[in-house]
């Protein structure tokens, strides 16, 4: 995957045509944080093999974590969780943009192969919070890529969905005791996008 190419100037590419990060030299950490991409379309009907997201799980259990506090939670919802979440989505989008929008919104995201929700235990402590928040997504950034690593892409959401609190009742989380901070898509790339990020002479400050 070309960093150097200017997002919007290529087509995307399929996960065919990307060159192979998980083998040979190219399987190392430096290649893996470069290559990995958000994926915004995937193979419908081909989620990931459930023991796989459980390794991942564990993986992004080895976040770097402040007086280990293991903040994280992870829910992986069925199908009928799926669609309960998604006739919620739809709700949220056509009240915002009309019955059209939230029908093919609806449509979109019953495609989706693989859902995840990750969730931050609250804290009256804004010290603490702050630091287990910062921990979780640690462990969602670990979780992305060794996902990316076995070939699985992802999506890390945070809309209005996850604000919503039926969608706590729908995954039966405990909103007095959890923050959701992310709904994590995963599935089978159908095409992976090219992005640029800024180098980082420009987001550093070098002080005497």
């Amino acid at each position: 995957m070309n960093s150097r190419r200017r997002a919007g100037k290529q087509d995307p590419i399929t996960l065919k045509e990307a060159p192979n990060y998980m083998s040979g030299a190219d399987n190392n950490i430096e290649n893996l944080i470069a290559a990995r991409r958000t994926i915004h379309q995937f193979k419908p009907d081909l989620a990931p093999d459930r023991d796989l997201i459980l390794k991942a799980i564990g993986l992004a259990c080895r976040a770097p974590n402040h007086h280990l506090t293991e903040p994280w939670h992870f829910y992986l919802p069925g199908k009928e969780t799926v669609k309960a979440l998604c006739a919620l989505n739809r709700e949220i989008v056509t009240a915002a943009k009309g019955a059209r929008a939230g029908e093919a919104k609806y449509r979109r995201w019953l495609a989706i192969p693989g859902w995840l929700v990750v969730t931050c235990r609250r804290s009256k402590d804004e010290v603490r919070y702050r630091e287990d928040y910062a921990a979780c997504c640690c462990a969602i950034q670990n979780l992305l890529l060794y996902l990316w690593h076995e070939g699985i892409g992802t999506k890390w959401i945070t809309g209005a969905l996850i604000y919503e609190p039926r969608f706590y009742q729908a995954l039966r989380i405990n909103a007095e005791l959890e923050n959701a901070i992310g709904l994590i898509w995963h599935g089978f790339a159908a095409k992976i996008p090219q992005t640029t990020r800024k180098p980082a002479r420009q987001m550093l400050t070098e002080l005497p």
